[in-house]
């Protein structure tokens, strides 16, 4: 089975949400959806809760965040000593 982009589900535009990534077709951005991971909910818990949001979408934003940290977009500063 051949795995789909994630520019399939994921696009920019900046008359939505200031530009920032969403989920096609929807005003879910990615770091919201990100955001509700972070703070413990579930897969089943965001899917149940935003219908228009896929499976499918739903993991193509962990290869959308995959292949903003392989392209060194995503990084952790260094901390400076004090």
């Amino acid at each position: 089975m051949a795995k789909e982009h994630w520019t399939n589900y994921i696009t920019t535009d900046d008359e939505v949400l200031l530009g920032k990534p969403t989920i096609k077709s929807t005003r879910l951005s990615v770091e919201f959806i990100l955001e509700r991971l972070a703070n413990g909910w579930t897969e089943e818990e965001i899917l149940e809760n935003y219908p228009r949001l896929t499976k499918a979408a739903f993991r193509a934003i962990f290869a959308y965040v995959y292949d903003c940290m392989r392209d060194g977009l995503l990084y952790i500063p260094n901390a400076k000593a004090a």
